[in-house]
């Protein structure tokens, strides 16, 4: 664009030099013109005719126009020459711009290069200690292979020493609960002869002694056992636990050992039946088992509660093993993981057991 306006500018000044010489020329040649003619006319006036008055009128208005065409020229030619000074001053002054940013592009480049060779430099560095660290790897994972090649006999020895090990665990563990088991047993056949009565106030006896109460227990709740039977006959009859907490809310149970043991079932049967009152306090009477199994009963309480509210007819065999009574069919289970598996495939039964059955004491010793 600035190319296409400098050739513009120089072919009009060339053209105004033109014209000029052209407004010269022809001017010269008017004058050249009379002045011939007045000479010819000083020389010859009587051989030549008069020129008509207009024709030098005209040729005055004609050399006026030239004279203004002439100025107007020269003013056109002033303000096209300032204009060119402009531009040539504006092109200067982009020039020295363009110079700056040159220059500036320059250095920007000169920084850019230096910092692609800081980056290149700082780069190589961490190649080469990067290769180092490899290296001393490589070293470590030889070293280490070399002493797991010298470690692998001790190892292999100690393997098999570790699964031996594990296997008479393993035997010393069935050991120790096939001992629990008959050590609950055991102790479960010495009590076959005991009753426990759970509820009894404790300041009952301290009026009358254990003996007589139960006596007439059994007298309110079932007559008929002591007409057949007669007097009821106990080896011993004592509180469990033996000394009293006056912390505890409830009363300490009463554990009975009857020499009669038929006499015992036919009252742990009649209570089975009906529950025993004694002075409009409600007793729980039930087979006095060893602390482990009563435990192991516990955790059922929340499940046989909710299959009691639902009609399932539930019953703790012995030891501790529930038992239902589902679509015309008993069910038994011995541990409460037993019954959750039980009921996870039936959606409907499962739902109405919305509460988590607490973990036994043989499931509890398995984890």
């Amino acid at each position: 664009m600035r190319g296409t306006r400098a050739q513009t500018n120089t072919g009009s000044k060339e053209g105004v030099n033109l014209s000029k010489q052209q407004k010269k020329k022809k001017e010269t040649t008017i004058d050249s013109y009379y002045s011939a003619n007045g000479t010819e006319g000083e020389r010859s006036a009587n051989d030549k005719p008069e020129i008509p008055a207009n024709w030098i009128q005209a040729v005055e208005e004609l050399k006026t126009q030239l004279r203004e065409v002439e100025d107007n020229w020269e003013k056109n030619l002033k303000i096209k020459i300032r204009h060119l000074e402009t531009e040539a001053l504006e092109l200067k002054q982009e020039n020295s711009v363009l110079k700056a940013k040159i220059n500036q592009m320059k250095n920007e480049g000169k920084e850019m290069k230096d910092e692609v060779k800081r980056m290149k430099d700082d780069l190589q560095r961490k190649s080469d200690q990067k290769e180092k660290d490899n290296q001393k790897a490589r070293d470590e994972i030889q070293s280490l292979r070399t002493r797991i090649q010298q470690l692998d006999p001790i190892d292999l020895t100690r393997q098999q020493d570790t699964i031996k090990q594990n296997k008479k665990n393993e035997k010393i563990e069935e050991n120790v609960k096939h001992l629990i088991h008959k050590t609950d047993d055991l102790e479960n056949h010495s009590r076959r002869d005991n009753l426990r009565i759970i509820g009894l106030p404790e300041d009952d006896n301290k009026r009358k002694s254990l003996d007589i109460i139960l006596e007439e227990i059994i007298q309110e709740n079932c007559p008929k056992i002591l007409e057949q039977e007669g007097k009821v006959e106990i080896e011993r009859i004592h509180r469990s636990p033996p000394v009293f907490n006056p912390q505890l809310t409830k009363p300490r149970n009463v554990i009975a050992k009857f020499k009669n043991n038929q006499m015992k079932e036919q009252i742990l049967q009649a209570a089975k039946k009906k529950p025993f009152r004694y002075h409009g306090n409600m007793v729980r009477i039930t087979q006095d088992l060893s602390a482990s199994t009563l435990k192991d009963r516990k955790t059922w309480n929340t499940i046989f509660q909710k299959a009691r509210e639902l009609g399932l007819q539930p019953r703790i065999k012995y030891p501790s093993k529930l038992t239902i009574f589902l679509q015309g069919k008993v069910w038994s289970f011995n541990t409460t993981e037993e019954f959750q598996a039980f009921i996870n495939k039936r959606p409907d039964l499962n739902r109405k057991f919305d509460v988590q059955p607490q973990n036994s004491r043989e499931s509890s010793k398995g984890n």
